[in-house]
């Protein structure tokens, strides 16, 4: 579609520069934003309140006369009818006169609350003939209840962002309004269910074109969105998933993940090895063990909700499920006057080098390029992106993503030296890929490799 406003003021519609512009845009749909709040039409356009009644039918009419259906957005609605409840319907019944197909109410500052909105909401819809639509900004934090409760008071039409992204503080989350009008309030609104499955991808996508990190307490897509840490949730999830979860995670394309830390209990341990086919009681002595010493590790700076791989390593090596592919290994790093740093790893017997501005980067190549030596088959396996945190106590940790292509996975190292602590990092992320092969491969009774990744 294309976007647009009303006919500038004084003016006529047949010689609007930007109205001509939505028609040479050859689109069979345009969108027109007017204004609804007397507000703005006697101190932002400075007309009168029937020039801007004018403005809205002059334009939609001659869209129309060209063959294309208009949708008409009237901004700042709910505040405009809150002002002057009369003029702000005759804006929205001009627009339907004038042919809109869609009249959509606009909450432009983001200041309303579900309540005004559902009830002058519900009073447009039995007033106006033609669809009602809906476009909320998240100002106040209410963007995507003010559109669930707008469907609910009977609008039909739904403007939103993919991960709310907009002006100020954004818009209302399509991310979170789909999967809710379809799973929680009975709406057909894509194609299938299958395309549910889709949606974290999706969210992923727009985040990485924007140039924005993935929000990790998001609504069904984020990545802690169905993580479970305490040990009474844990327990219970183990015993029937509704008791915590609002949905199944693989319907929108997310994953149940359980997070070992200070706040876990045996139950979370159990867990996560039931999760890798393993099935241990809660009083194995090697249970409590692996506990301790995550908990530990968690003292020195790991933060396991973000790096699971390595919290599933300390588990596996407890147990004795998982042998070290690497035994030996050290780096070192050479800069010179330009910048450019030369880094050198020694995994077991197999050294590699690299070259880079960067020391860190340089590190990484030259892991990478060790690893495709030492482990053929590992060809596909690399580090996404990296993370390096300066902790209070001086301290670094690095975090890693993984990728062999199909799968991601995150593991962590932290220490006194930035590059001994990026370092760890890389060793478990390889380590963790290792035992997840083994698990799958090996002797013992696991589940396929999808449950393994997070």
């Amino acid at each position: 579609m294309a976007f647009g406003s009303t006919r500038r003021k004084n003016g006529r519609a047949d010689n609007d520069p930007n109205l001509h512009a939505i028609i040479k845009a050859d689109v069979t749909t345009a969108v027109i934003f007017g204004k609804s709040w007397t507000l703005h039409v006697s101190e932002v356009l400075g007309i009168s309140k029937s020039e801007n009644l004018d403005m809205i039918y002059e334009s939609i009419n001659y869209l129309k006369s060209h063959g294309i259906e208009v949708l008409f957005d009237a901004e700042h609605f709910y505040q405009g009818f809150s002002d002057d409840p009369e003029y702000a319907v005759e804006v929205v019944r001009t627009a339907e006169q004038a042919g809109a197909s869609v009249a959509i109410l606009a909450d432009t500052n983001g200041s309303a609350t579900p309540l005004e909105v559902y009830n002058i909401t519900k009073k447009i819809v039995d007033t106006i003939k033609a669809k009602i639509g809906l476009h909320m900004h998240n100002d106040s934090g209410c963007a995507v209840a003010n559109t669930l409760i707008g469907v609910a008071a009977g609008a039909r039409h739904v403007q939103g962002t993919i991960n709310g992204i907009g002006e100020r503080t954004g818009n209302a989350d399509l991310v979170q309004v789909l999967p809710t009008l379809a799973f929680k309030m009975g709406f057909k609104v894509l194609k299938d269910s299958e395309s549910f499955k889709k949606l974290k991808r999706v969210s992923q996508l727009i985040y990485k074109l924007a140039g924005l990190d993935p929000n990790p307490y998001q609504p069904y897509v984020g990545d802690y969105a169905f993580a479970h840490k305490a040990g009474v949730h844990v327990d219970a999830i183990l015993k029937n998933s509704k008791a915590y979860e609002h949905i199944d995670p693989a319907l929108v394309g997310n994953n149940r993940e359980i997070i070992v830390s200070e706040l876990s209990g045996a139950s979370n341990i159990i867990a996560l090895l039931k999760n890798l086919g393993i099935d241990l009681s809660k009083k194995d002595e090697r249970v409590r063990k692996a506990l301790s010493k995550i908990k530990s590790l968690e003292k020195q700076g790991y933060t396991f909700n973000a790096a699971p791989a390595s919290a599933v390593l300390v588990v596996l090596k407890e147990l004795t499920l998982k042998r070290d592919i690497i035994s030996r290994y050290s780096w070192t790093i050479f800069t010179d006057s330009t910048g450019v740093s030369v880094a050198i790893v020694n995994l077991n017997e197999i050294n590699d080098r690299a070259v880079d501005v960067d020391s860190i980067v340089a590190l990484r190549k030259a892991f990478e390029n060790a690893v495709k030596r030492l482990l053929p088959g590992y060809e596909t396996v690399r580090v996404a992106s990296f993370s390096i945190t300066l902790l209070p106590d001086g301290a670094y940790r690095a975090t890693v993503w993984f990728t062999d292509g199909f799968h991601t996975w995150s593991t962590q190292g932290v220490s006194m030296n930035i590059m001994d602590a990026f370092g760890k990092a890389l060793i478990d992320g390889i380590e963790y890929y290792s035992a997840v092969s083994e698990l799958k491969f090996g002797n013992v009774n696991a589940v396929g490799i999808d449950t393994l990744f997070p």
